[in-house]
């Protein structure tokens, strides 16, 4: 499934870099690795922010869809490869995590609930990512520390490594 995931944004990809798209503006599209693992979506609107998106799957050992949106800022002068762009970024966003905990309770006891548990809270990322400049493509590396505000205040984690294509 990856695999396929994978080669089809390879070839969206390379029709792109014969359009001549660039990573550094438009809408990017692409993966996420790590918790949680989906796919990833990234819209710049000016040359340092942009708006991040991702759609997917927790691997906490429940069954879990995870949303998150963040507003992004990216510093570019930190530091400076020799071929494309490495800016620093960090946001603050929502994440939105539904998942079912129904597996985990005995479906004997009178207090069985089949609902499902929505946690919502906020996000605030912070990564690094690699800006290719001949090439529609950005690599990036994330953490988020997420504090949920519903249904109870607590603290939770999200990182990730991940791909995207941009139109």
């Amino acid at each position: 499934m990856v695999q396929r995931l994978v080669l089809t944004l390879g070839l969206v990809a390379v029709l792109c870099g014969a359009a001549g798209a660039n990573a550094r503006d438009g809408f990017g599209l692409g993966i996420i690795i790590g918790e949680p693992t989906g796919v990833s979506a990234k819209a710049w609107l000016s040359d340092e922010n942009a708006l991040d998106f991702a759609a997917a799957w927790s691997l906490e050992g429940r069954d879990a869809f995870h949303f998150h949106a963040d507003y992004l800022w990216h510093a570019f002068n930190v530091i400076k490869p020799d071929r494309g762009w490495m800016p620093i970024f960090f946001g603050i966003g929502a994440r939105l995590l539904i998942h079912d905990d129904d597996h985990d309770r005995d479906h004997d006891d009178d207090d069985f609930d089949d609902d499902d548990d929505v946690h919502f809270g906020v996000r605030v990322p912070v990564g690094l990512e690699y800006i290719f400049v001949q090439a529609p493509v950005g690599i990036f590396l994330e953490v988020a520390p997420i504090v949920d505000l519903v249904p109870d205040t607590d603290l939770d984690f999200n990182a990730g490594i991940g791909a995207r294509f941009f139109f």
